[in-house]
């Protein structure tokens, strides 16, 4: 049987919030499987010292001066659609579903590793003034453009850059682009501008990437707020701490969980 310790769950999260440095370091983060990846019941559980926690509520979103917490879902050369599932007990890792209730996966492999942000959620009954959109209902999404080739259910420590307004249809679903702490280029590359001169064309290449990975599902073209141009750092950076906001409030009971979202 699973190891489910409500306390320590909730404790690892308020504890996140004060030190969450100290707590990814001497946390002794696993990742549990049960089932076969990209077959029908596989589930990925997020452990912290051998119990099952949620890697949304119980993961620290700060891991040092100056970094994030990153939560692969989706590896880089990896086409299978798998996501944080922010309405089950424990915030599994699963393989999406298609409107047709098949495995889902995206029409070519990434080229980057994918993810989210901890202790993050995009409203959605807050609406952006800047781009006229609500929030996604779901964590912050990250694309970490480093060389490294995670795993699902890795715990990386990055560095944000910046990030995209993605916009699908009347929802603002944020793209936070970023590089693992320790990738070779990561003293090179400090903020959005660095991306083009450091590794030309790859923020060109994940904005056309996303502007149609949902046409092959008979979908439209997704589009992008701020004239479709990538934000800066320090933007970002606050888009991370509104969200993290709308987290806390969800969390606390200071916001109404009208949307079913599981708190632990």
């Amino acid at each position: 049987m699973r190891s489910i310790c409500l306390v320590l769950a909730l404790g690892l999260a308020l504890v996140g919030l004060c030190v969450g440095q100290s707590v990814l370091k001497t946390t002794e983060w696993g990742f549990e499987q049960d089932g076969i990846p990209e077959t029908w019941g596989f589930e990925g559980f997020i452990t912290a010292d051998n119990f099952t926690v949620s890697p949304w509520h119980n993961v620290p979103l700060i891991a040092g001066t100056g970094l994030h917490s990153f939560i692969v879902e989706m590896p880089k050369d990896s086409s299978a659609k798998f996501e944080v599932q922010t309405e089950a007990p424990l915030n599994p890792i699963k393989q999406d579903l298609t409107d047709a209730g098949e495995l889902r996966y995206y029409h070519s492999n990434l080229t980057w590793n994918y993810g989210l942000l901890p202790q993050t959620w995009e409203d959605p009954a807050f609406v952006n003034p800047e781009v006229n959109a609500t929030g996604d209902n779901d964590p912050t999404d990250v694309v970490e453009i480093g060389s490294t080739r995670f795993a699902t259910g890795d715990i990386v420590p990055v560095k944000i850059l910046g990030a995209f307004a993605l916009l699908d249809q009347t929802e603002l679903d944020w793209k936070v682009i970023a590089i693992a702490a320790e990738d070779p280029l990561a003293e090179e590359v400090n903020d959005i501008l660095d991306v083009d001169r450091v590794m030309p064309g790859r923020l060109a290449e994940i904005r056309e990437f996303y502007r149609t990975s949902k046409v092959p599902d008979g979908k439209p073209e997704n589009s992008f707020g701020f004239d479709e141009k990538p934000l800066s750092r320090e933007y970002t950076l606050g888009v991370v701490s509104q969200t993290h906001g709308f987290w806390l409030s969800l969390v606390s009971g200071a916001r109404d969980n009208t949307e079913g979202k599981s708190l632990f």
